[in-house]
């Protein structure tokens, strides 16, 4: 693992989702450097306790906190609905930077009568999105569908095999012709957008990669963080699987558009 982060911003996800949130980051703020680090070998968290997120979260964050990252985003809805508290409270020196389902965008924007936000069990159960749900979607038509199975099935890659048409159709297939819209409620959802309408009909899309990569931004102007580099910054990539295999595929991802 690369020892020195002083100066690099951490990108935190479960897997491979969180990369959809790293790329409107390096698109926004182009001279800064990254480091993705994926825990692949526990994913996915949405289907496990909050408890468990809560520890998981914290113990790949705290050795990255410690080699020196001036921010960290958590690019994960589970992870952030689970243990952004916690982790502002840990790390009070450095900004913490959250990302949440984009229902807000979604309910101002006057085309979508029927909006629905698809997500992981667990992010749906929390608090975070309850409260964004009354706040939001109190006068709006949404409809929220718990995907299990959908963000593990994606880390494998292989995104047009039958078997992830499958899963899509079975979870989202009952909704076609029914919604306008959809909330992209998981940073793993923006790969397979295409597929998404494949099952649904032609519906827009909204997610939250683009508002977290603006707070990001804003954050380090607040805390005088920004890079007065004038070159491309770098991007590395790690994970808990620690194999040459899942850097690959992590890659791959990065190079992928999202949002088709």
């Amino acid at each position: 693992m690369k020892e020195d982060f002083k100066g690099y911003i951490g990108v935190f996800d479960s897997g491979v989702g969180g990369i959809s949130v790293l790329k409107d980051c390096t698109a926004l703020l182009p001279n800064e450097n990254f480091v993705f680090f994926g825990d692949s070998a526990h994913a996915p968290y949405g289907e496990r306790t909050v408890e468990e997120v809560q520890q998981l979260t914290m113990n790949m964050i705290r050795p990255m906190v410690e080699r020196g990252l001036k921010a960290v985003v958590i690019a994960c809805n589970t992870a952030t609905s689970a243990a952004i508290n916690l982790l502002r409270e840990t790390f009070t020196e450095i900004p913490v930077i959250g990302v949440e389902p984009a229902l807000k965008p979604a309910t101002e924007d006057d085309r979508n009568e029927h909006i629905m936000v698809i997500a992981t069990p667990v992010t749906l159960k929390l608090e975070k999105f309850q409260k964004l749900e009354r706040t939001y979607g109190k006068d709006a038509d949404v409809t929220a569908v718990p995907c299990p199975g959908l963000a593990g099935r994606i880390e494998k890659g292989c995104l047009d095999a039958p078997d992830l048409k499958e899963l899509m159709q079975e979870l989202l297939g009952p909704y076609r012709g029914k919604v306008d819209s959809v909330v992209l409620g998981c940073t793993h959802y923006p790969f397979v957008c295409r597929q998404i309408r494949e099952a649904l009909g032609d519906v827009r899309f909204y997610d939250g990669g683009e508002g977290t990569a603006r707070e990001l931004k804003r954050k380090l102007e607040e805390y005088g963080l920004r890079s007065d580099s004038a070159g491309e910054g770098e991007v590395v990539f790690l994970s808990s699987k620690e194999t040459a295999e899942e850097i690959a595929l992590y890659r791959t991802f990065y190079r992928m558009d999202t949002r088709e």
